[in-house]
């Protein structure tokens, strides 16, 4: 009996193992490409005969007058800026629904609520128009103003979870802040916020994930090559007119997702705890 349970609870980790190398077969291919010459990347080897390690760091100097470092501090400097935005406007917006009594509270939370469900596509045109009047295309203003107006990428999410987890701090609290004197900014910053910092770590880990993939929205609004972030770098490979360099490219992407691996395994716990608390406290 102890050799078929010993068999039976093995079973599952095989099965775990063979899975978790399928999901993970396109990263160890990607790796060894990145690795590999243009001539080697037909073969069907996962490793190249000869490991060009050099491709990590001709990549990184391709561009002629800009190296990978340039474009990761623009991405740094439009994370920074966007995370701030909606971390700030989207938990106002938030504490205001959770804790304000004003007019048509209800329907524009439900309004609020709609934007989920409308496609970024919908959207795009009357922005582009939008912004391209107000002189913004080729910078950041795209990018922070929305968030600053708890818009942007994930804005409308972003306030749901919060007014979530704002709806479980008891109200008691803010009326003993009354009590002292304490106006309702004072109640939002010095109250819920502390309270509510699981949630905004997930806020800021989200937001900072969704914005560092956005390639499509990145390539609308900025055209010069001095803005450019990492993922629109990566397109300044594609040279129709010469050979395209494989395995520098796929080494800077490569490049590219660290820290967006670095910060989920560092984070990851926030990213389900802060869902799951929101979803079992509102």
């Amino acid at each position: 009996m102890n050799i078929f349970a010993k068999q039976s609870s093995i079973k599952p980790h095989i099965w775990m193992i063979v899975f978790g190398f399928i999901m993970l077969y396109p990263i160890i291919w990607w790796l060894g490409a990145s690795l590999k010459s243009n001539e080697e990347m037909s073969s069907p080897n996962i490793f190249p005969d000869k490991w060009l390690w050099n491709n990590f760091s001709d990549g990184w100097n391709a561009m002629p007058n800009y190296s990978f470092a340039h474009f990761y501090m623009n991405n740094f400097q439009l994370m920074f800026g966007v995370i701030f935005a909606s971390v700030i406007s989207c938990s106002l917006v938030a504490f205001a629904f959770a804790r304000l009594d004003f007019p048509l509270k209800k329907i524009w939370f439900g309004l609020m609520l709609m934007t989920l469900m409308l496609p970024n596509q919908v959207t795009l045109v009357p922005q582009y128009i939008m912004f391209g009047k107000f002189g913004w295309i080729n910078t950041y203003m795209p990018f922070f103003v929305p968030h600053a107006l708890a818009g942007g990428i994930g804005g409308s999410f972003f306030i749901y979870l919060l007014v979530q987890f704002i709806r479980s701090v008891p109200k008691e609290l803010d009326e003993s802040a009354k009590m002292d004197g304490c106006s309702w900014f004072s109640i939002y910053w010095r109250i819920v916020m502390p309270l509510t910092r699981p949630a905004l770590v997930t806020v800021m880990l989200y937001c900072f994930l969704w914005n560092w993939d956005d390639f499509f929205g990145q390539l609308l609004y900025i055209n010069s090559v001095e803005k450019y972030t990492v993922n629109l770098a990566l397109k300044l490979f594609i040279d129709t007119s010469s050979t395209m360099p494989w395995g520098q490219m796929l080494a800077m992407s490569l490049v590219s997702i660290i820290p967006s691996v670095i910060i989920f395994f560092v984070a990851q716990r926030h990213f389900v705890d802060g869902i799951a608390s929101g979803a079992l406290k509102g």
